[in-house]
């Protein structure tokens, strides 16, 4: 059946609960910005107000006979090859909760990729899922995790014949790809499902130049967060299902156990106006994207000290698969700084704030939004970080540990050494204790060490050079880490 993706349910609706002037006695209470405060007003303007509106009882009527959202929803499973789409307002991290919990229940088991997002161990945590990891394929001479391998994945399974399913994270916030259709046909082998935490990869299945997309490539799940690399507002994250290794009734189940019965009709309109632009016009805004990016990554390859990491750097075997090319990930190791001085320097002096910072690196997320207006001031931030380089010298030097030093026994369920009987103790006194909170170098958000995980020297003294040289770990109950919680063991 071909589907009309001129329409656009949700701002469709909208309009005409504009239209036919509706007059609420329901939330939100600022009743159509009448009652929000003018200041406010004067900020945010009056089309954000007009726009928040109940998704039941308001964009549709109390029933939803309207099917205003259903119908959205089937539109954007269409455009990118999924046979069921559920919207979330409460960005991926609620969506991968709700995709792994389809597929496991407390104290069963699930492999996942260790290079996964905090929001998977937060999801680990509430379930009780027992997670087996299964390790990235690290590049130790660049200190940069990409996804785990199909061959390590097919091992797993073959330990712990147990395991529900998998999850894997791809792509990750350097843009490195896994081997998706190698990895999914090994669960699938094992009579599993797998779920792919594709939040970076929103833009994916609209341009035949970009890696291959989880639906495309045979996974059973994906969930994907449309403000990333899409036109969505932030929050605005979507899942989509294909095959039977997973009941959509569940998923939808899980979905609703975790959500908020309040979404937001305005996240909800960015994800319908998203997917209507991306299947008309999706192609010629990511060539665009792609065209500028090519002539991006050349410029900054031409500043001294700079380097941007190209296919040769991420690409090959024990590496990544495939590398999406709009983050523009440089390698500033020329310059003699951390990447966490490099970003704060182009924050204060140019107003540009970069996606990504690391011991090493700066990133810069290119997407269809950008121009050539957007990416020369860019170029000229950092060929003036370039030359200021010297005054951001000495840079503390960050302990990465070798691949091997990063591993650590996992001794118990996250979510029994995150809820069990703890004590702060000094970073220096940490080493052999188990950790019982999430420690997570932001951005990107994967945790170094989380529940359950016995600390060794490497990761603490990782850690601690980390924040003296800039890293923020902002779920530590001290984030300046001068103290760590762990378990008080019997």
């Amino acid at each position: 059946m071909h589907m009309d993706h001129t329409q656009a349910p949700v701002l469709d609706a909208l309009a005409r609960y504009h239209e036919r002037e509706e007059i609420p006695f329901t939330p939100p209470g600022h009743k159509q910005a009448r009652g929000a405060d003018p200041r406010v007003r004067a900020v945010l303007g009056d089309a954000v107000f007009h726009s928040d509106v109940l998704a039941s009882g308001g964009l549709d009527d109390r029933r939803t006979s309207g099917r205003v959202l259903e119908q959205a929803e089937i539109l954007m499973a269409d455009a990118v090859h999924a046979e069921h789409t559920f919207f979330s307002t409460c960005g991926s991290s609620l969506s991968v909760k709700a995709a792994m919990l389809s597929a496991a229940g407390p104290h069963e088991t699930l492999l996942v990729g260790r290079d996964a997002h905090k929001s998977v161990v937060s999801g680990l945590i509430l379930s009780g899922v027992r997670p087996i990891w299964v390790e990235p394929q690290w590049d130790s001479e660049r200190h940069l995790a990409h996804p785990p391998s199909a061959k390590a994945f097919d091992k797993a399974f073959a330990e712990h014949p147990e395991a529900r399913g998998a999850l894997v994270t791809s792509p990750t916030p350097y843009g490195s790809c896994a081997d998706l259709a190698a990895i999914a046909d090994v669960c699938h082998r094992w009579g599993h499902p797998l779920i792919v935490d594709e939040a970076w990869g929103a833009h994916l299945p609209f341009h035949p130049e970009l890696p291959a997309w989880a639906m495309d490539a045979g996974a059973d799940v994906c969930v994907t967060s449309i403000h990333k690399m899409g036109s969505g507002l932030e929050q605005g994250s979507v899942f989509h299902l294909r095959g039977d290794l997973i009941d959509a009734a569940a998923l939808k189940s899980r979905a609703d156990l975790l959500g908020t019965t309040s979404p937001s009709a305005l996240i909800y309109a960015g994800l319908d106006g998203w997917r209507r632009q991306m299947a008309q016009h999706g192609r010629e805004l990511l060539s665009g994207a792609l065209e500028l990016g090519r002539r991006v990554r050349e410029e900054i390859e031409d500043i001294d000290g700079l380097h941007v990491n190209d296919r040769t750097d991420f690409v090959g075997p024990d590496l990544a698969s495939d590398l999406d090319a709009l983050p523009v990930v440089i390698d500033i190791t020329g310059l003699g700084t951390t990447g966490y001085r490099a970003a704060d320097w182009l924050r204060q002096y140019h107003h540009i704030d970069l996606h990504l910072a690391d011991h090493r690196r700066i990133s810069a997320q290119l997407t269809h939004a950008d121009d050539a207006s957007t990416t020369s001031a860019l170029l000229s931030g950092l060929r003036d970080l370039a030359a200021h380089a010297p005054g951001l010298r000495p840079a503390p030097e960050v302990a990465v540990p070798s691949p091997g030093d990063l591993l650590m026994e996992q001794t118990c369920l996250p979510r029994d050494a995150y809820f069990g009987a703890h004590e702060d103790v000094p970073l220096h006194e940490a080493e052999g204790r188990v950790v019982a909170e999430m420690l997570t170098p932001y951005p990107p958000g994967i945790p170094a060490a989380l529940p359950g995980e016995r600390l060794t020297g490497p990761v603490l003294r990782y850690l601690r050079t980390g924040v003296e040289a800039g890293m923020r770990v902002p779920d530590a109950a001290d984030t300046g880490l001068g103290t760590l919680r762990v378990l008080i063991e019997q």
